[in-house]
């Protein structure tokens, strides 16, 4: 459930032609790719005026049971959950159970300025409460149930970070609260809640509120590729709630996207409000632009799960991709599918690696600022690995390409060195930052 907000850089061509001479070879080359190369496992679906024109699983469910994934396989879908939370919240205040401008104090009165954070704040990230996914000891409690009170109090302990409504600051503290509100609205579990308003009305077959993964279920583990693939911990969907334990699959999420934006989830004049980019944030949708075009969805991150989904006005294109073990970037196959379905060229990931010296990989070991972002970086060696890890972040292994040059696929990080000035260039999304040993 940590804030992995994976940018979506997505040309967008209006025209209704193009599924005609969707170029799924190039899509399947890739995922043969990725697969070959143990680099990914996850699942994609892609649609177009409410149809699916392609599909795709390559991974593992389990490893240690070598069950292979499928097109069934159902993923932790972290924080796109927020867009469905956002959807019940806006489906109460037209049931005028809610209203947004009303304050959360009815409902919070221990946390801090609740008598002036509304519920409209909460929904687009503007209420300045801490997000407790940031504390230091969230890993040590993560896994364990967590009670609502708890909860609470955990959330109320934070420090204000910033007055209501003077800015948007990603925070999961927000949603969980607004799970907390639903089931007080309604006087049912989030999760009943959620079935009776949306998953069951679109017949959502596979999207539901998580629990203890069950692998019987069609649900998969995590994993983070570390040299291999190691199983993730699960966090404990008692903490997530709205804001990250939804459990879905790319075509359930492509079903409700559509139905969202054709008006059969909340009303136009609040799905408008959704869509309003304030500070990046609407209400439980992210804009992801690209030149003058945009599109809206959401990310998520959950343990070793990674996900995306979008959906293109103009087109009534809806794409989700979901993953269980990331060792290649989503942006990067999201924009090889919308490069095949738009008839644009796409260079395939070259995976080989060079051997380096433990004398040349001790040679970059140490720690790197940067005076184009507020970013320290420390570069360290293991088991002739080179390990870089970034400020309050956690570490990543790198593969090299080059004598002084390493890639971190996950991440799309390129991270080149000189070692005789005593610098670092990190590359990132098409741009240059360049960092000098401490």
């Amino acid at each position: 459930m940590k804030k992995i907000i994976i940018s979506c850089c997505i040309a967008l061509i209006t025209t209704s032609a193009f599924s005609q001479t969707f170029n799924s070879k190039k899509l399947d080359s890739l995922f043969a790719l990725l697969e070959k190369n143990s680099k990914y496992m996850g699942s994609i679906a892609i649609s177009e005026n409410g149809k699916t024109i392609y599909t795709k699983s390559i991974g593992f469910d389990d490893l240690a049971s070598e069950k292979k994934s499928s097109l069934n396989t159902k993923y932790r879908i972290g924080s796109i959950s927020k867009t469905f939370t956002a959807s019940l919240i806006l489906k109460a205040v037209e049931e005028n159970k809610i209203n947004l401008n009303q304050t959360i104090d009815k409902y919070f009165p221990t946390v801090k300025n609740a008598k002036t954070i509304t519920i409209g704040n909460l929904l687009n990230h503007r209420s300045g409460i801490h997000d407790f996914t940031n504390d230091d000891d969230y890993l040590k409690w993560n896994t364990q149930y967590q009670s609502r009170a708890k909860m609470i109090e955990r959330i109320s302990a934070g420090a204000i970070v910033f007055e209501p409504g003077t800015k948007g600051q990603y925070s999961n503290s927000n949603y969980i609260l607004l799970s907390y509100i639903l089931e007080d609205l309604y006087k049912k579990s989030y999760g009943e809640i959620l079935s009776l308003k949306i998953t069951k009305p679109l017949h959502l077959k596979n999207t539901y509120l998580g629990g203890k993964i069950n692998l019987n279920n069609n649900e998969c583990y995590s994993y983070t590729l570390e040299g291999k693939w190691n199983k993730e911990n699960e966090t404990d969907a008692s903490i997530p709630l709205g804001a990250g334990a939804v459990v879905s699959n790319p075509t359930d999420l492509n079903l409700f996207y559509e139905s969202l934006f054709a008006g059969k989830v909340v009303s136009t004049e609040h799905l408008n409000q959704m869509k309003t980019i304030k500070d990046k944030f609407g209400m439980g949708l992210l804009e992801f632009p690209y030149y003058e075009r945009k599109s809206y969805g959401h990310t998520g991150g959950i343990d070793g799960f990674r996900s995306v989904a979008g959906y293109f006005p103009n087109e009534k294109l809806a794409l989700a991709l979901t993953s269980n073990g990331m060792g290649y970037d989503n942006n990067n196959i999201m924009l090889c599918a919308l490069n095949s379905y738009f008839n644009k060229p796409f260079t395939m990931p070259v995976f080989s690696n060079v051997a380096v010296t433990p004398a040349i990989l001790d040679s970059y070991s140490g720690t790197y600022g940067s005076l184009q972002i507020p970013l320290k970086i420390s570069i360290s060696q293991k088991d002739n690995t080179l390990i870089a890890q970034a400020t309050g972040q956690p570490s990543f292994p790198l593969e090299a390409t080059a004598t002084n040059a390493f890639k971190f696929d996950a991440a799309g990080i390129v991270l080149e060195f000189n070692s005789e000035k005593k610098e670092m260039t990190l590359k990132q999304g098409g741009k240059d930052y360049l960092f000098t040993k401490e």
